[in-house]
């Protein structure tokens, strides 16, 4: 499908899809094209001339794997050397890499014509752009032109005799001229091997039959029965359309008045439909009294017996399975409420309502067709007595949800005022203290948010220095609090991570010092084992202590 970026559909717009041929947008016109399924692979394709002036989407549906997208574009060049010019350069030319013109030639761009493939993103081929040179349009004036070296006189030349057959006989066709070779004098025609083969022109194209084709009519394919079984309908396209240059193109149907058009619906029938069978009769009806229902039992049943969809059988002819039924008129009267408790102004005028319908009594024997006109009232006067400086709680309205999805809050301000002669005066909380508060806040739910992750708090450090790690249990949870698998691994939380890194710090006891002035004899005759000692010369037994550990460990 193509749509523009305003929203516009061009081709196979809003689910719905088109017939191949000729359509407009984007500033340019688009050829549609959509090989039979069936007899050809090709697939689906759009092309145009050209240039765009808008941004297209090109938007693809599939239920098989994707197929992927083949595209090519056209970009203009600067002075592209045409093939067709290299073709009529004139025997013994010089040209050494340039191509010489007069400047009052109306040199026309070539375009680069790059193919690339939609699934590799790679260039399938491109035309190399070849700058060509310029040769003076005069020569200077205090120059003597060179005098071109004398021809040789020809006997034979080249003469144009005539044209091809138009390839089509309306809408624009082609052709190309003839050239023989004959005598210069008498123009009789002789073998071509009399002139140079070099010299011969080379057959340009022409334009021919250029107005436009008849229009017609084109007839699209039938589409499938509105019914299964018995009399449906069925419908075809049909369009106006016209050829112009090997193209068919969508024209308005005013130019096909001069034939008939064909039907664009008929009626069709697959196979006869199945017969309604009544199975019950009639049920009791649902009123004692008045206008109620009964009911019986319709089936469509197939020439073998067997019950089938109603669609089977002929709506048109279906007996029916509901009917009213009347028994008789019923006593009425008005049946009313009690009234509310609450007045409607909690200062001020008010009102008090209470329901009141008119309903059948089954058991009453009132000789009542209905309840009358004099219905009873609903509403009754109250008051809670003047407004003037009465206080009250005042609710200003809700914030936006803090989650945009699943669970979150809202709040708002809640304030005490207090009402005057036409004005609010708002008082400290506690003047409404003895009044229930409104809630300032409220949860909320927007969306489901699906399944996402959920973690546990971080555990202990392992250690306390020179690197530990810590856990958590990480889980993928769903709205309802369950387990899931539809979480995105990469966004999943880490369960392990590294913790306290730096090193080891001995904590230094001020009450640990050495009484003597030799505890390094304590600590060589390995005495620290002992209390007295260690208490003795608690700094040096420390530290050796602390040394070997620290040995230990990092063994």
């Amino acid at each position: 499908a193509l749509r523009s970026r305003s929203g516009r559909s061009i081709i196979n717009g809003n689910w719905a899809i088109d017939r191949p041929g000729r359509y407009e947008g984007g500033g340019t016109m688009f050829t549609y094209k959509r090989p039979n399924e069936i007899s050809s692979t090709a697939g689906e394709s759009f092309l145009a001339d050209g240039p765009t002036n808008e941004v297209l989407d090109v938007y693809m549906i599939h239920q098989q794997p994707n197929p992927g997208i083949h595209y090519e574009y056209i970009i203009p060049g600067d002075n592209v050397i045409s093939p067709q010019l290299l073709a009529h350069r004139r025997p013994g030319e010089p040209l050494n890499g340039q191509l010489g013109m007069p400047e009052s030639t109306n040199h026309k761009d070539e375009d680069l014509h790059r193919e690339t493939d939609a699934l590799t993103g790679q260039s399938a081929g491109n035309f190399p752009v070849i700058q060509p040179g310029r040769f003076p349009s005069h020569q200077p004036e205090n120059q003597v032109p060179a005098m071109p070296p004398p021809r040789p006189k020809r006997e034979y030349n080249w003469k144009q005799t005539g044209k091809t057959e138009c390839s089509a006989t309306c809408g624009k066709g082609s052709q190309y001229p003839v050239f023989h070779c004959v005598n210069r004098i008498t123009h009789e025609e002789v073998s071509e091997s009399y002139c140079d083969s070099s010299t011969k022109p080379i057959p340009e194209e022409e334009a021919c039959n250029l107005f436009p084709c008849p229009a017609f009519w084109d007839i699209g394919e039938w589409s499938e029965c509105s019914k299964t079984c018995g009399l449906g309908m069925q419908h075809r396209q049909i369009l106006c359309r016209q050829m112009y240059a090997n193209r068919t193109l969508t024209v308005q149907q005013y130019r096909c008045h001069h034939l008939e058009k064909p039907e664009t619906t008929s009626t069709c029938q697959l196979k006869i439909c199945s017969e309604w069978q009544i199975r019950t009769e009639w049920t009791s009806c649902s009123v004692p009294c008045g206008v109620g229902q009964r009911t019986r039992d319709v089936k469509c049943v197939s020439n073998l017996g067997d019950v089938v969809d109603d669609e089977e059988c002929n709506m048109k002819l279906r007996p029916n399975d509901i009917e009213n039924c009347d028994m008789g008129p019923c006593a009425k009267s008005w049946f009313l409420s009690e009234w509310s408790d609450r007045c409607s102004a909690e200062c001020g005028d008010g009102v008090r309502t209470r329901a009141v319908v008119c309903m059948t009594s089954h058991v009453s024997s009132l000789p009542l067709e209905g309840c009358g006109n004099n219905r009873p009232s609903e509403t009754t006067a109250c008051s809670n007595g003047p407004c003037a400086g009465k206080v009250d709680w005042f609710a200003g309205g809700w914030t936006q949800c803090s989650s945009e999805c699943g669970s979150g809050t809202q709040q708002r301000e809640v304030i005490c005022v207090r009402k005057t002669e036409g004005n609010f005066d708002v008082l400290n909380p506690y003047e409404c203290s003895y009044l229930e508060k409104p809630p300032s806040q409220q949860s909320c739910y927007l969306k489901p948010c699906g399944s996402k992750w959920f973690h546990t708090e971080w555990s202990t450090c392992s250690k306390s220095c020179e690197g530990g790690f810590r856990v958590r249990e990480v889980r993928c949870l769903s709205d309802d609090m369950t387990a899931s698998t539809q979480c995105d691994l990469q966004l999943k939380p880490e369960e392990k991570e590294p913790c306290n890194t730096q090193d080891c710090i001995p904590e230094i006891d001020e009450n640990c010092k050495d009484k003597y002035y030799n505890c390094n004899v304590v600590v060589q005759a390995r005495l620290c084992v002992y209390t007295y000692y260690k208490t003795a010369c608690c700094s040096s037994c420390t530290r050796v202590a602390n040394r070997q550990s620290g040995f230990l460990g990092r063994r």
